[in-house]
């Protein structure tokens, strides 16, 4: 059966450094910082009092008043995110065919604000207080689904929960259904917003987050020998992907080419990472095979990068494991320095900055790295970003639970 080829056409995101694609991008390369005092709640109590919140973000830019009603903040971010990719890829003003268009948009939590907020009104008011869109407006599926809705699309449809792989998942899973010839056009990506006082002290509590109170626009620093813990993040990223064949019938702008997709489990624990690597060896060898490259043809890594001691630990091992002697020659960086971890919906924004590095050359730093971790030798983009000659990048992700998802894009070549 044949393969087809498939595209990048339309980067969609709502981060805490830039809403849309253009102002993200300028803000990563500009190493723009998204972390503050967390203003959602009061953080007096929290031992971590800090997280990169998405700010000017209006909704109603995007979607109309009695429909926000019925949704939570995280479908908001996924609605006006599939809007900007949408948008960005043509697809607005085109007419294409809807049963020939799906979705996969992942969440890992969902409608954490509305679960909380329900829980406490049920508590004080008692069970015929609960808003009849309760259930909708919590479920992880209901981004996906609402974006369907919206325009029509009668492809296929799911939502992936594989925790801080999500996104990766989610895409990597509509690179399979176009390659196979399934559909013609996937949106696909991931969106979060669990930066409620549940979600963010049950983060705390795991010990992982940073408790750099005092220099909380500093806090979050992958790979970095001082170290101590990630920053929660929320956002989203929508990416439009389509079969090579489709995009060039009708013209349309390419970023890159998505040819490469790994997914791995560690089978280890229920959130620290097997400490052999083997699973993130595993992803990333798997990855690499599945786009028919060798490992010398890989020239950036957009590292997981989580800034948790042990994960940058164990990342940056895994990655000197799969490129030997090649790796003191790759670039890598972790953009959750700047936007701290967007949870379910880091893969697909780190995704979408590892599109426009393949498009631009252009490689985002890692800020706050002020020491070197001897354990994490790998030659980090820390002084500005940095210009290359890049045709092929990886895009990493590991999740709680050990899942591992690693993507390969390339450089979009026009046949003559």
């Amino acid at each position: 059966m044949k393969e087809h080829r498939v595209a990048v056409t339309g980067l969609g995101v709502v981060t805490p450094i830039g809403i849309g694609i253009k102002e993200f991008w300028k803000s990563l390369k500009s190493g723009k910082n998204g972390v503050g005092r967390v203003t959602h709640f009061d953080p007096s109590g929290f031992s971590s009092k800090m997280a990169a919140e998405i700010k000017n973000f209006n909704p109603e830019d995007w979607i109309d008043k009695k429909s926000l009603k019925r949704m939570d903040r995280f479908t908001h971010f996924g609605v006006a995110s599939s809007a900007m990719a949408l948008k960005d890829a043509g697809l607005d003003s085109f007419a294409f065919d809807k049963n020939e268009a799906g979705i996969i948009i992942g969440s890992g939590i969902g409608g954490s604000d509305t679960i909380e907020k329900s829980y406490l009104r049920l508590q004080e008011k008692g069970p015929k207080s609960l808003n009849p869109f309760f259930v909708s407006k919590a479920l992880i599926n209901m981004a996906a689904c609402m974006v369907s809705i919206r325009y029509g699309l009668k492809g296929p449809l799911s939502a992936p929960s594989v925790a801080c792989a999500t996104g990766t998942n989610a895409i990597g899973d509509a690179f399979r259904i176009l390659q196979r010839g399934d559909a013609e056009i996937m949106l696909s990506g991931s969106t979060e917003a669990s930066i409620t006082p549940l979600s963010f002290g049950g983060f705390c509590a795991t010990r992982s987050m940073s408790r750099r109170n005092d220099c909380m626009e500093k806090a979050s620093r992958p790979f970095a020998k001082n170290r101590d813990g990630f920053v929660m993040g929320e956002g989203a990223g929508i990416i439009v992907l389509e079969r090579l064949e489709h995009a060039l019938q009708r013209h349309a702008r390419i970023y890159a080419e998505l040819v490469g997709y790994g997914n791995t489990a560690d089978a280890y624990h229920f959130t620290a990472p097997d400490p052999s690597g083997d699973g993130m060896v595993r992803v990333i060898n798997k990855a690499i095979q599945d786009a028919n490259i060798i490992p010398e043809k890989v020239g950036y890594i957009n590292a997981h990068g989580t800034s948790t001691i042990i994960n940058d630990k164990i990342e940056s091992a895994a990655i000197m494991k799969v490129f030997g002697k090649h790796s003191k020659r790759l670039k890598v960086s972790s953009i959750k320095s700047m936007i701290g971890h967007l949870m379910a919906a880091a893969g697909a924004v780190e995704f979408a900055s590892t599109v426009m590095s393949v498009h631009t050359g252009i490689l985002p730093p890692t800020i706050n790295y002020e020491e070197q971790d001897p354990e994490c030798p790998l030659d980090y983009v820390i002084n500005g970003a940095e210009t290359i000659d890049l045709n092929t990048a990886i895009s990493n992700s590991f999740g709680f639970g050990g899942g591992n998802a690693c993507l390969v894009v390339k450089k979009y070549k026009r046949e003559k």
